[in-house]
């Protein structure tokens, strides 16, 4: 056998299913350039904004679809247009920053001007320059401006929450997540005015998909994070359920509170510490909403790029831009909604330092992903294991289970042909 076939022999994915996965499926660069092309640019719905960002005419955030920067922008009739942040002209990224107001675009190079709409609408010297009775220049006379304006993306808007796709073909957003998952998205996001608080956004050195398994995996959830094992706001022995779509690429974990302290699911976990006690006991302050309808928590990821945090009283949405294979962008956007009270507002603020980037729980999550990947790196020709709860990929009641996992894969596997 020759190097180079020994070399591939030891890149293939090493039997018919998905709990034991490659480390190579987290460090190569030419798998990640397929997942950006099949994935990101491909046939998939990417979360790009909330609406509440963009609450006046004119308003635009900056965001990105894979590696791909875009303007979400409202126009002057109200309507939500993305467009990709690239000039027709010399494919400069025109826009700097991160959110504002515009009558228009016009990209600093060249002053190429665009409507809100993505439509070119000005070009400097369009007809040449008349000088000493004769015109220079100019663009041929069959330049036509309504073939060269800005990319659009296909737009679907669902109860406040923003997704965009390259695809303009795409299944509907509502088919795309599926009934079950979709009854939990209505569930946070039912039409009812949204309240922005805040954001955070952290640099992760770590493959992108490591932040989707981290949130389709219960099993570190009681060990790893101190606060929810000793408190219990998530650990083994709450009442929980694992659900995915038909296709295995969204996922909830669903969860109710337990009442903390010492049980059979703390013997031998390092990370539970008895004696621990809050100087702030207002952290826990959780107050039931109406609209829980029973679980206390829901963590939902939409794949590829979507996290969809309901822990007790705190809510965001955690946006996953991948940076190459090996780190990502994670950017929170916290929120609430526009009719709670002070009190509540406040309980949402308290709660969300359990989150973020130097959260009492997420801060763990960002290491873990960071050490994962320098794993991964030192021997890519090894596998993970994904085996807890079988090999299978099925919904649950219960959350000692990497199901999650196992059915991303299998979605993965089968969009990249691998």
């Amino acid at each position: 056998m020759t190097r180079t076939a020994e070399h591939n022999q030891n890149l293939l994915w090493p039997d018919d299913g998905t709990s034991r996965i490659p480390y190579w499926a987290y460090t190569r660069d030419d798998i990640y350039q397929r997942e950006l092309e099949k994935i990101f640019y491909g046939r998939h719905w990417s979360y790009v904004a909330l609406e509440a960002e963009l609450p006046n005419p004119g308003d635009f955030v900056r965001s990105v679809v894979g590696e791909r920067s875009v303007i979400v922008v409202r126009n002057q009739q109200g309507e939500i247009n993305v467009v990709e942040n690239r000039c027709a002209h010399r494919g400069m990224r025109f826009c700097r920053e991160k959110s504002g107001n515009r009558q228009d675009f016009v990209c600093p190079y060249h002053q190429w001007n665009y409507s809100l709409d993505g439509e070119l609408q000005g070009v400097p010297f369009r007809r040449g320059v008349k000088q000493d009775g004769k015109v220079n220049g100019g663009m041929p006379k069959d330049f036509n401006p309504a073939e060269h304006g800005l990319n659009r993306l296909n737009v679907a808007c669902r109860h406040g929450v923003i997704f965009a796709s390259f695809d303009q073909e795409i299944e509907p957003l509502e088919e795309y997540l599926g009934p079950d998952i979709l009854a939990y998205f209505d569930r946070v996001f039912s039409g009812r005015p949204l309240r922005l608080l805040g954001y955070n956004r952290q640099r992760i050195p770590g493959n992108w998909k490591l932040m989707q398994e981290n949130i389709k995996d219960p099993y570190h959830a009681g060990l790893l994070h101190t606060w929810f094992v000793t408190f219990g706001l998530w650990r083994a022995d709450n009442r929980s359920q694992l659900i995915m779509d038909s296709q295995y690429r969204h996922a909830a974990m669903i969860s109710r509170k337990g009442s903390g302290g010492k049980s059979v699911v703390t013997q031998g976990v390092s990370s539970f510490k008895e004696q621990m006690e809050l100087n702030d006991g207002s952290f826990l302050d959780v107050v039931e909403e109406p609209w829980w309808n029973g679980p206390s928590v829901v963590m939902m990821t939409l794949f590829p790029s979507l996290i969809i945090q309901q822990n007790v009283n705190s809510m965001s949405v955690r946006h996953i831009q991948p940076r190459g294979p090996h780190e990502f962008d994670f950017v929170w956007t916290h929120f609430g909604f526009a009719d709670d009270d002070d009190e509540m507002t406040q309980r949402r603020l308290r709660q969300a330092n359990l989150f973020g980037p130097a959260g009492f729980v997420s801060a763990d999550d960002g290491e873990v992903v960071e050490f994962s990947q320098q794993g991964m790196a030192q021997n890519p020709q090894q596998r993970t294991i994904a085996e807890l709860g079988g090999t299978g990929y099925e919904n649950t009641d219960h959350m000692v289970s990497e199901t999650l996992i196992r059915g991303m894969y299998h979605y993965w596997r089968g969009v990249l042909e691998i």
